[in-house]
C-alpha cells in the first residue's frame, strides 16, 4: 500500500509544471550530450515485466499494458532524438500460441489494442521519419488483428529516417529456418551463366556440332571436301578459337543451329534434305546457358539476407527488463561478437531515460576504449 502511495505522489510531483519543465531541459541536455560520442544504430527491447508491474501496484493487467506502452514511446522518442536508426522490439512469440486459447485470445485482442495505440500515435512516427515494420510469421494472426498490422504498416510507409521493427508473432528459430528455406530455393534455382567464364562457350560447342554434321552430309552425298565451308576442314571442331574473337548473339546462335540431315533410303542422293537440329542441338545449348549457383559459394550474408531483419544494420545493443536472464529465442541470429546485452532489474513501465542513460553512457565507453586499443595497435605495427 505505502508503495502504491509512493507511486502516486512521485506521479503528482513530476506532473507539476516546473517540475515538468525542468525535467524536459534536463532530458534535452543529456540527449544533446549522448549525440557527442557514438551512437548505436540497432537497439533491440525485451519488454518484460507488464503484467507483475500492475500487480506490485494493485492495478488490472491491461492498465500494465497501457504503462507499458507509453515507456515505449518514451523510449522510441530519445532513441530517435539521440539518432539511433533502427529499434527492434519483441511483442509477441509463436510460443504463446502454446498457451489455451483463452489465453491466446487474450493476448491478441492485447496485440490488436497495442497496434491501435500505435497507429493513434502517428505524429511520433511522422516527427522523426520512422516507419513500422512487422517482423513475423504474419499467418498466425487472426484477420481482424491483421487489418491493424497493414493499417500500421501503411500509415508509416512515407517515413524513411528511421525504423521500428515490431517482432509478432516471431521467435529466431523460426526466423533462421525460413531464412534457410528461401536461401536453398535461391539456390535451387538455375541463373545463366556470366559471359565469357565458361570452359566451352556454346558458341564453339555449335560450331563443332554443324561442322561434324556437314562432314557427314558431304561424304554421304559424295561431295568432298570441296562442299565444306572455305577454310574449314572435315574434322574442325573450332574448340581452338578465341572465345572474345568469335561472340555471337542469342539469336544468332538459334538460326545458326547446324542442320541435320533427313534419313534417306539412298546413300547417293544428290541432294539430302536439310532440317534445323531444333531438339538436338538448340535445347542442350538453352541448358548449356544456365547453370545452379554453387552451394561453396554460400555465406552468411546470403542467409542475412534472408531473414525478417534485413536490411537493418548489426545489433549493437540488446536490452531486457525485469530481471530475467535470458533471451526468450529472440535476436539470435542477430547477435554477434559485438553485441551488448543488458538485463535491468527495473520492470518495462519504470524503464525511461534515467535506466536508459548509463547503459548508452556505458556503450559508448566501450567504443571509444575499443576504438582507443585499436589505435594503440595500429601504431605498435607502424613502430615494429
Amino acid at each position: 500500500m505505502a508503495t502504491a502511495h509512493g507511486a502516486s505522489l512521485r506521479r503528482w510531483l513530476f506532473g507539476l509544471p516546473p517540475v515538468e519543465w525542468a525535467l524536459q531541459q534536463l532530458r534535452e541536455l543529456l540527449i544533446n550530450t549522448l549525440k557527442c560520442g557514438p551512437i548505436p544504430q540497432h537497439i533491440a527491447f525485451v519488454m518484460d515485466g507488464n503484467r507483475r508491474y500492475a500487480r506490485t501496484h494493485k492495478l488490472e493487467t491491461v492498465e500494465g499494458h497501457h504503462l507499458g506502452f507509453e515507456a515505449l514511446a518514451r523510449v522510441l522518442e530519445v532513441c530517435y532524438k539521440s539518432g539511433v536508426k533502427v529499434v527492434t522490439i519483441y511483442a509477441f512469440s509463436i510460443e504463446n500460441f502454446k498457451r489455451s486459447k483463452y489465453e491466446v485470445d487474450g493476448l491478441m485482442d492485447m496485440a490488436k489494442m497495442k497496434l491501435v495505440q500505435m497507429s493513434q500515435h502517428g505524429e511520433l512516427f511522422d516527427r522523426y521519419g520512422a516507419s513500422v515494420r512487422i517482423l513475423g510469421d504474419k499467418s498466425l494472426v487472426r484477420p481482424d488483428v491483421l487489418e491493424q498490422v497493414d493499417r500500421a504498416v501503411e500509415m508509416t510507409r512515407h517515413n524513411g529516417e528511421a525504423v521500428l521493427n515490431v517482432c509478432f508473432p516471431y521467435t529466431s528459430r523460426e526466423e533462421i529456418t525460413r531464412s534457410i528455406r528461401e536461401t536453398v530455393r535461391d539456390f535451387s534455382s538455375p541463373v545463366r551463366r556470366p559471359a565469357g567464364k565458361r570452359g566451352f562457350s556454346e558458341t564453339h560447342v555449335l560450331r563443332s556440332l554443324r561442322s561434324r554434321q556437314l562432314s557427314g552430309i558431304a561424304e554421304e552425298g559424295g561431295l568432298g571436301q570441296d562442299a565444306l565451308p572455305e577454310g574449314r576442314p572435315s574434322g574442325a571442331t573450332g574448340l581452338e578459337e578465341d572465345d572474345e574473337s568469335s561472340e555471337m548473339s542469342e539469336q544468332d546462335l538459334d538460326t545458326a543451329s547446324a542442320l541435320q540431315p533427313e534419313s534417306s533410303q539412298t546413300s547417293h542422293s544428290p541432294s539430302p534434305t536439310l532440317k534445323p537440329a531444333t531438339d538436338s542441338l538448340s535445347s542442350p545449348a538453352r541448358r548449356l546457358r544456365q547453370h545452379l549457383p554453387d552451394p561453396e559459394t554460400l555465406t552468411e550474408e546470403h542467409l542475412d539476407k534472408n531473414t525478417y531483419t534485413y536490411p537493418a544494420p548489426p545489433l549493437d545493443l540488446l536490452i531486457r527488463t525485469s530481471g530475467v536472464y535470458r533471451l526468450s529465442d529472440f535476436m539470435l541470429w542477430q547477435c554477434h561478437e559485438n553485441t551488448e546485452i543488458k538485463f535491468l532489474d527495473c520492470l518495462w513501465p519504470e524503464f525511461d531515460l534515467w535506466y536508459f542513460l548509463p547503459v548508452l553512457l556505458e556503450w559508448q565507453w566501450r567504443q571509444r576504449r575499443e576504438a582507443g586499443d585499436e589505435s594503440r595497435q595500429a601504431g605498435g605495427v607502424k613502430v615494429q
